[in-house]
């Protein structure tokens, strides 16, 4: 039995005046895309479509595995891809959206289902939550972006796959809250960085030390919001000077959750995350919001001015929801999980735990076909196979 893979592109326009990936015309998006099927099944009437904001994840195993299987697959990378420091929720939407269509155009697909792996989970809710109530006309920073009249079709049916919240969500869990002033950002408050000896906080956290930690995290997220909307508005006030204005945001990978094993408790390893060392991780050169402009922070980093937001998106769409989540995830822990299938309103959906699957199956190889079971098993119950 032979994987096929047919790469293509969808092309679609846009027309925002301001270029935010490389190269290109401006006004045109190449969307680069991949079907995969198994030989032995070259037709199907659904397929699942797979992306994330900045997507690459064609040859992770669930996809393969899921292919080998009889599963059609698109998998969709939008416009940012592998590069997220211009990237543009609102714009993601309007990528898959461009490859939707194509998916039932081109190839006749009936059945749409959304694989919403890791990021690609809040991006697949953020989708048909606008498929289905399209409200937003402009970005957060105030520019032109309509998706009411976008035409977005809504999917069938959404899988959150070892999905996040969001990527707000989820990297205002990481910040290090020890960051006090973002122009001096290695000097550090000594009881708030989890990575510093001399912090008398050490695990096991108290609670008090927690609470403290987590308002600490939300407490910068909306300092840096702030000073973003300040600078967004000054540059603004000169229509000929600068419009865009990147920057570095340091200390991305503090989370309780890396040092504790009582928060948040799974079967992850403790002292790691899905980057490595998470001291290392917190200042290196990867890392969520590393590299970011003033505009891209707001549409994707900002707690409280994203509309990528997983629960608030997930209560309002009608769609059935598979929620799959691996418990030693060192990415997206099972709390996201449990919030998530928590956040769907009506009462078509499921929750399944793949015991000791790591984030990728790279570690647990053997979890994935428990997990391509699992899925297969509910598409064919719901009548989306």
């Amino acid at each position: 039995m032979a994987l096929i893979r047919e790469p293509y592109g969808v092309v679609h326009t846009d027309p925002d005046p301001m270029k935010d990936t490389y190269g290109g015309s401006t006004g045109v998006v190449f969307v680069e895309c991949m079907r995969i099927y198994s030989s032995e099944r070259p037709r199907a009437k659904s397929v699942v479509i797979f992306s994330h904001p900045i997507g690459g994840g064609a040859f992770l195993p669930m996809v393969n595995s899921l292919a080998r299987a009889g599963t059609h697959i698109i998998y969709c990378n939008p416009r940012y891809r592998g590069n997220d420091t211009a990237l543009i929720m609102e714009k993601c939407v309007l990528d898959l959206g461009a490859c939707v269509r194509d998916a039932r155009q081109r190839f006749g697909y009936e059945t749409v289902v959304f694989g919403g792996w890791s990021g690609g989970g809040s991006l697949s809710l953020f989708y048909q939550d606008q498929a289905e109530h399209p409200t937003i006309t402009e970005t957060p920073a105030g520019d032109p972006l309509n998706l009411v009249d976008a035409g977005l079709i809504p999917a069938d049916g959404i899988m959150l796959l070892a999905a996040h919240i969001s990527r707000a969500v989820t990297s205002t869990e990481w910040l290090d809250p020890s960051i006090t002033d973002e122009s001096r950002p290695f000097e550090r408050l000594t009881e708030l960085n989890l990575y510093d000896p001399a912090n008398p906080n050490q695990p096991a956290y108290s609670d008090a030390f927690v609470e403290r930690f987590r308002a600490a995290q939300l407490a910068r997220n909306r300092r840096i919001t702030a000073w973003v909307k300040e600078t967004l508005a000054g540059l603004r006030r000169d229509p000929d000077g600068v419009q865009e204005r990147p920057f570095i945001v340091y200390g991305t990978m503090a989370d309780v959750r890396w040092l504790d094993p009582a928060q948040d408790p799974s079967d992850r390893p403790v002292g790691t995350c899905y980057l490595g060392d998470p001291k290392t991780v917190n200042d290196g050169p990867v890392g969520l919001a590393r590299f970011t402009t003033l505009r891209s922070w707001l549409s994707q980093w900002s707690f409280d001015e994203t509309r990528a937001d997983g629960l608030g998106n997930a209560s309002r769409i009608s769609c059935p929801v598979l929620v799959v989540s691996n418990t030693a995830d060192l990415a997206c822990t099972p709390s996201h999980a449990r919030r998530l299938f928590a956040a769907v309103e009506h009462h078509d959906k499921e929750l399944h735990e793949i015991q000791g699957a790591d984030h990728y199956y790279t570690v647990s190889r053997d979890k994935v076909h428990e997990a391509v079971s699992v899925v297969q098993g509910w598409l064919a119950r719901k009548g989306l196979d």
